[in-house]
């Protein structure tokens, strides 16, 4: 008797051992070769559902992990379909020897064998049902089981249920028949969803609901006793109504979700560092302020939010509102190319206290000036002569800007900028204006730029995935230049304000911020951060309509206060502190340089320690004048002549010749001795009209006049003009003098009393 068991056992090996050899002979020669083309989705950094997409074949098919459904529908699904899931090796025996037994007595088709591998092998390659094709399903689901762990098959098998229409697998019918994610489902909404796929056209979710209450029900109460619920949860699930709807898939932050599509099209789920939270308010925000503004004709809005510690991008607003059409909503304002205005003044700023030329209260000109015929001028059209720096980025002044970028020098202002992630000013060709945002910039690299100097000077590298490489960020500034530049821009009184907050400032959060306002009022900004955020608006239109009520302050600041109360209100977390490196010194009030002995009130400010120059402040200069002031001898003519010391102001030519053209009062030098017989070699001299190798056009035969203007030093009491080395006019220093000129090339000559002179050449000619 042993020795036929043990003859039938051996018999059975090598049968068994053949099947093997069998089998991995065919999985080699046949192997079950085939891919799942999924809808492409993007989640938010909390996991919530951003965005999905029809696959290639216009199907939704949202992939869903195992732990992204709830296990209470992987227990249902199996129960129903494959009890024995976890055992076979893809074909259940028992249920095929069953199922051929009960069709064969009964001579019809009662039920059917298919384990939920071989329901996958179908799902994957559908085959008309014969015996034939039977097997080969069979064999494919051996061949699935030896490529796939359990978990990884039963997740197939979730991600292609057939769910109607174009609707696959569970996530995709979670969220679209329930509204929410696959994880919250209930246990009526589980069962509900593991029944229909097996009559997807008979249980139809738009004509038989009443129908599909029935089937639930009555699998609820079958299920049951193997689902370890309580008595009051299975009550709970059998009353609940049906309550299946059509729901739109998630179509939040549609531009931000198209991008990551467009940059990364290998992957099919997107992990992004938006927060769900702040973008559905923020976005919320963003609609109903702009439709406030489109009684105004202002029709569009863009937003970014930035994590300033990691660079991650936690709000991402395209546009207002993605459905409207009618004012090219799909449009993406993020990334589109736009004219900052004001807003790239105090990356200037923080160059000029990074080479140590300035500090904030380094005194400087703001009176009008001509740059090679480019004559800026202010917001207001309004001059100060004199003003501090600090004060001139709170109040946005042109001037001072402009002046100091042709002291720094475009080129290399251009090359900082680059470095701060404006890359796309390297094609432009760039002037002065740059300085007023006469360049393209985009309201992503404005935000990025922005929260470097929220992170001591250092650019983080932009973050739309959660898993991107977070290691580069390159240092642009340092932490004392960042500083000086943010305890600026957190000033709270200034003309950028709007006026509906000036008279709250209570609500304001403690942010930096800046406004922008393009030419031609077609682009309102307001950047703003503190040490947590970064946020960048942006208002206007997107087909580049300008609006006269358009400006940074009034329009776009408002939201970015509104952005800030929203996802940082109240905010106890600590300020900037002071880094290394700054020190505070005491300085002449008038010029914001090292005081001299003749400077009477100084002022304590902070500088940048061994960077800052140290110049010696000349705004006064002692004259030996005679005994009624009318007269000042110099070192050439004092001899013995009799004389008393006096302090008088020390002022730049330019800023004398905008005093005279204002008449504005200012304490004038005495004349010099008229018999010293010394020619001043040295001073200030400058033709101020016209520009040196311009172009004039003139109306033929009429009587236009063109300026001759030139800013003269306290010394001189005398200009004289030339044209083509002919005397034409004699007049007082800094005085306009108005001359018909003849056409073609001329030479225009000035000069002073004292030796000094200057030439410029022009072209004149008739329009």
């Amino acid at each position: 008797m042993r020795r036929k068991v043990n003859h039938i056992l051996n018999k059975t090996g090598h049968f068994l051992y053949g099947l093997v050899l069998i089998f991995v002979l065919l999985n080699w020669l046949v192997p079950f070769r085939f891919s799942v083309d999924y809808s492409k989705s993007v989640y938010a950094k909390d996991g919530e559902l951003l965005g999905v997409y029809l696959n290639k074949t216009d199907k939704w098919r949202l992939h869903s992990s195992i732990n992204d459904v709830s296990p209470l529908f992987l227990k249902s699904i199996l129960l129903k379909e494959d009890k024995w899931f976890h055992y076979h090796c893809g074909f259940n025996p028992v249920s095929i020897i069953k199922a051929a037994f009960n069709n064969t007595v009964s001579g019809q088709r009662k039920g059917g064998a298919s384990t939920v591998t071989m329901q996958v092998v179908r799902l994957i390659k559908p085959q008309k049902r014969t015996y034939v094709n039977k097997l080969i399903e069979l064999f494919r689901a051996v061949q699935l089981e030896y490529q796939f762990s359990k978990n990884e098959i039963l997740e197939m098998y979730i991600n292609l249920l057939p769910y109607g229409g174009n609707i696959e697998g569970v996530g995709s019918a979670t969220y679209i028949y329930f509204g929410k994610s696959p994880q919250d489902l209930s246990l009526s909404e589980c069962v509900t969803l593991s029944i229909i796929p097996n009559k997807p056209s008979s249980l139809n979710i738009k004509k038989n609901q009443a129908a599909i209450q029935v089937a639930k029900n009555k699998w609820i109460r079958k299920l049951s006793p193997f689902l370890n619920l309580s008595k009051s949860i299975i009550d709970d699930a059998l009353m609940e109504p049906m309550s299946i709807k059509y729901y739109l898939m998630p179509k939040t932050a549609p531009q931000f979700c198209n991008r990551l599509l467009a940059s990364n099209a290998e992957l099919n789920k997107y992990y992004s560092t938006i927060s769900y939270p702040y973008q559905v308010q923020v976005q919320l925000l963003l609609n109903q302020y702009v439709e406030k503004l489109k009684e105004k004709n202002i029709n569009n809005g863009s937003l970014m939010v930035i994590e300033n510690k990691t660079g991650n991008v936690l709000v991402y607003c395209g546009s207002n509102d993605f459905n409207d059409a009618e004012h090219f909503g799909q449009v993406d304002g993020v990334k589109a190319l736009r004219s900052p205005g004001s807003t790239l003044k105090p990356f200037l700023y923080g160059l000029s206290f990074e080479m140590g030329l300035y500090t904030p209260e380094t005194v400087l000109l703001d009176i009008p000036v001509n740059f090679a015929a480019y004559t800026p001028v202010n917001y207001d059209e309004t001059y100060n002569g004199k003003i501090k720096l600090k004060e001139a980025l709170v109040q946005s002044l042109n001037i001072p800007a402009v002046n100091l970028l042709n002291t720094i020098g475009v080129k290399t202002f251009k090359g900082f900028l680059k470095t701060s992630g404006f890359s796309n000013l390297q094609s432009q060709e760039l002037g002065l204006s740059l300085a007023l945002g006469g360049c393209g910039v985009t309201l992503e690299e404005l935000t990025m730029a922005y929260s470097m100097f929220a992170n001591e000077g250092v650019l983080k590298r932009k973050q739309f995935l959660k898993a991107m490489n977070k290691t580069p960020v390159n240092p642009v500034l340092s932490p004392a230049a960042s500083y000086l530049v943010s305890s600026i821009l957190q000033t709270v009184q200034r003309p950028d304000l709007p006026s509906q907050l000036f008279n709250s400032t209570f609500r304001i959060p403690k942010v930096a911020w800046k406004t922008g306002t393009s030419f031609g009022r077609k682009d309102a900004w307001a950047i703003g951060y503190n040490k947590q955020y970064t946020v960048g608006v942006w208002i206007g239109n997107f087909d580049g309509e300008g609006v006269a009520s358009l400006s940074g302050g009034e329009i776009a600041t408002p939201l970015l206060f509104e952005v800030f109360n929203t996802i940082d209100y109240n905010s106890k977390k600590q300020w900037f502190s002071e880094p290394k490196g700054i020190s505070y010194r005491a300085v002449c009030s008038q010029t914001g340089y090292i005081p001299s002995s003749d400077c009477i009130q100084t002022i304590n400010e902070p500088y940048i320690e061994k960077q800052t120059i140290q110049k010696i402040c000349q705004h006064s200069v002692r004259l030996k004048v005679n005994k009624d002031s009318s007269l000042y001898f110099c070192n050439s003519c004092i001899e013995d002549n009799q004389y008393i010391e006096k302090i008088y102001p020390n002022l730049p030519a330019e800023l004398i010749n905008y005093y005279e053209q204002e008449k504005i009062v200012y304490k004038k030098w005495p004349q010099h001795n008229p018999s010293c017989q010394r020619v001043e070699t040295e001073g200030e001299l400058k033709i101020v009209s016209p520009t040196h190798q311009s172009e004039y056009l003139v109306e033929e035969n009429s009587d236009s006049k063109l300026m001759l203007n030139a800013s003269v030093d306290h010394q001189a009491k005398t200009v004289y003009w030339y044209i083509n080395d002919k005397l034409i006019s004699q007049s007082n220093p800094n005085q306009a003098v108005f001359v018909k000129m003849p056409l073609g090339k001329m030479k225009i000559t000035c000069s002073d009393d004292l030796g000094r002179k200057q030439v410029v050449y022009i072209t004149v000619k008739n329009f």
